[in-house]
């Protein structure tokens, strides 16, 4: 968890993000050093290197409230027929974002990312 929070300030709930999208907050740190890059977003989850090539991915892992709806439906009886229900309390799920970079020679050259979190 402690890996994800400088992640944080990149990925706001796309419900509140107002500004830049987060493809434009990622392209500015094409071009620029690993150092630049760990000294801004801190050390990464996990790297691999292959074929000249680094890789540094960083993961946000946070649950997110989904609010309750109506729920019920229809019911017989002697009386004719009606409906019950009520609304259901406040639901949490997981949600999820990586970001990975991928380095050519020190510098980063590109980035991906993956998962419903991110926005």
């Amino acid at each position: 968890m402690r890996r994800a929070l400088p992640l944080l300030a990149l990925l706001p709930l796309a419900a509140c993000a107002v500004g830049p999208s987060l493809d434009e907050r990622l392209t500015t740190y094409v071009g620029r050093t690993e150092l630049e890059l760990v000294s801004t977003l801190g050390v990464p989850t996990r790297s691999y290197e292959t074929g000249g090539q680094k890789f540094l991915q960083y993961e946000e892992n946070r649950t997110v409230a989904v609010p309750g709806g109506f729920v019920g439906g229809p019911w017989g009886g002697p009386w004719g027929r009606g409906y019950y229900g009520g609304f259901s309390t406040t639901a949490y799920a997981p949600v999820q974002c990586d970001v990975t970079f991928a380095l050519r020679e020190g510098r980063v050259a590109s980035y991906i990312y993956r998962g419903q979190g991110c926005a």
